[in-house]
């Protein structure tokens, strides 16, 4: 069984940092490009970041582009995202995400994101 649990979700404030983790079991991780997306209050979902099987390649999107970082440690089976300088509009749920398979794509249950003074 696929799984996936996101941590690290918490409440800062505007400019502050905050390291999301996820934990993968039931499929074969280091062969498996892996994905961050969230979703904010009222909005549809919004891709993050996603980084290759080897951790070689990382992509972000715009919104996010040199304030976050993803990696991946294939030895604990986890993927992470440092997210520095935050802004009230990087609240949201975050997601991690894999496609097993063309036709088959997991989501974890989500951390809470909140950026607030």
């Amino acid at each position: 069984e696929v799984q996936l649990v996101e941590s690290g979700g918490g409440m800062v404030q505007p400019g502050g940092s905050l390291r999301l983790s996820c934990a993968a079991s039931g499929f074969t991780f280091s062969r498996s490009d892996m994905s961050w997306a969230r979703q904010a209050p009222g909005k549809g979902p919004e891709w993050v970041s996603g980084i290759t099987t080897g951790g070689s390649m990382t992509y972000y999107a715009d919104s996010v582009k040199g304030r976050f970082t993803i990696s991946r440690d294939n030895a604990r089976n986890t993927i992470y995202l440092q997210m520095n300088d935050l802004k009230p509009e990087d609240t949201a749920v975050y997601y991690c995400n894999v496609w097993i398979t063309p036709h088959e794509s997991y989501w974890g249950q989500g951390t809470q994101v909140t950026v607030s003074s």
